[in-house]
C-alpha cells in the first residue's frame, strides 16, 4: 500500500465510513466515533488542521508524514464539526458529538422535575428547542427547508410534547408514583413522531433520491422517504428508552432509602449521571440499528417510478437511499 517515500496512497476512500456499514458492528464503531463527546473539546485550530488534511487529501495532496490512522482521525474530526453538503461549521450544540452531553442534561432534568406543571412545560420546551437546532444542523442538503417550515415543526413538536406530558401527568395522578416517572418518556416519543416528519416534510412531498447499487440516481421516491423517516423515528425513540426507563427505576428505589432522604439535592446530579451513562451507549447503538444507506424493494416504489425503473433497468430488484439521522 505505501508508495516509495512511505507516503500514504491516494486511494483510501474517506468519503465513506472507516468500518463496513453493512454490519451492525461496523455501524456501531462508526457512530461511537461520530458521537464521541470529546470532539467538543477540540479547538478551532485543531478543527482547521483536520479540515486541511481532509481537503488536501481529496485534492490529491498528502500532508507529509501522515499515517492512515491520522487521516481517519482527521476525517472523523472534520465530519463531526462541518456540514457534509454546505461545508459550513455546525453550531456547537447542533453537532452529533454534543448529543450525549446535551441530552444527558435535558433528559436528566425532565426526569427530575416531572412533578410540577411549569417545570414540565419548561424542560419539554428546552428539549424541543434543542431538537430543532439538531435537525436544522443535520438537515439533508438536497431539500432545503424554509424558515417557516422549521418554525411550524418546532411549534407543533413543542405543543405535542407539552400536551402529552401534561395530559398523561393528570391521568397518572391516581396511579403508583413509578408510573408518573415514565410520563416524560411518552412525551418525548410523541414529540419525535411529530417533529421528525414535520422537519422533513419536504422529503414527504417531493421524495428523496433513490439510486441503484452503483449510486446512479433513478429518481425521487416518497415511499423511500416514508420508510427512511419511520426508521429514524424508531431509532430516536429507542435512543431514549434506556436513558428514560432505567434511571427512574433506580431513582425510585434510591429515594426510598435514607441516604437520599437526607441529601435531596443529590437527586438531580445522580439522575443526570445515570442518564449520561445510558446515553453514551444508547446513542451510537441506536444510530446503528438501520444502515445509513437503506434499501427498498422495487415493488414498493410508486407505480410511475417503478414502471420507469423496470423499463430502463429490468434487472434491478432493490434501490438504495440515504435515510438521514
Amino acid at each position: 500500500q505505501q508508495s516509495k517515500m512511505g507516503e500514504l496512497p491516494l486511494d483510501i476512500n474517506i468519503q465513506e465510513p472507516r468500518w463496513d456499514q453493512s454490519t451492525f458492528l461496523g455501524r456501531a464503531r462508526h457512530f461511537f466515533t461520530v458521537t464521541d463527546p470529546r470532539n467538543l473539546l477540540l479547538s478551532g485550530a485543531q478543527l482547521e488542521a483536520s479540515r486541511n488534511i481532509v481537503q488536501n487529501y481529496r485534492a490529491g495532496v498528502v500532508t507529509p508524514g501522515l499515517t492512515e490512522d491520522q487521516l481517519w482521525r482527521a476525517k472523523y474530526v472534520y465530519d463531526s464539526a462541518f456540514h457534509p453538503d454546505t461545508g459550513e461549521k455546525v453550531v456547537l450544540i447542533g453537532r452529533m458529538s454534543a448529543q450525549v452531553p446535551m441530552n444527558m442534561t435535558i433528559t436528566g432534568c425532565m426526569l427530575t422535575f416531572y412533578r410540577k406543571t411549569p417545570t414540565v412545560v419548561f424542560w419539554q420546551w428546552v428539549n424541543q428547542s434543542f431538537n430543532a437546532v439538531v435537525n436544522y444542523s443535520n438537515r439533508s442538503g438536497d431539500a432545503p427547508i424554509t424558515a417557516r417550515q422549521l418554525g411550524t415543526a418546532y411549534v407543533s413538536a413543542t405543543t405535542g410534547a407539552v400536551a402529552t406530558a401534561l395530559g398523561l401527568k393528570s391521568l397518572t395522578k391516581h396511579l403508583p408514583p413509578l408510573v408518573g416517572r415514565f410520563v416524560p418518556f411518552a412525551a418525548v416519543a410523541a414529540a419525535n413522531c411529530i417533529n421528525i416528519p414535520l422537519m422533513r416534510q419536504r422529503e414527504l412531498q417531493v421524495g428523496i433520491p433513490v439510486t441503484d447499487e452503483e449510486g446512479q440516481r433513478l429518481g425521487h421516491s416518497v415511499a423511500a422517504a416514508k420508510q427512511g423517516i419511520f426508521q429514524v423515528v424508531i431509532s430516536r425513540i429507542c435512543m431514549a428508552i434506556p436513558a428514560m426507563a432505567i434511571p427512574p427505576v433506580i431513582m425510585d428505589t434510591l429515594e426510598k432509602k435514607d441516604f437520599l432522604k437526607r441529601r435531596p439535592w443529590l437527586g438531580a446530579p445522580l439522575q443526570v449521571g445515570l442518564v449520561g451513562f445510558c446515553l453514551v451507549f444508547a446513542t451510537p447503538l441506536c444510530c446503528a440499528l438501520f444502515p445509513q444507506r437503506s434499501s427498498l424493494h422495487v415493488s414498493r416504489l410508486e407505480p410511475e417510478l417503478r414502471a420507469r425503473v423496470r423499463e430502463q433497468n429490468p434487472s434491478i430488484e432493490v434501490v438504495y437511499y440515504n435515510k438521514g439521522l
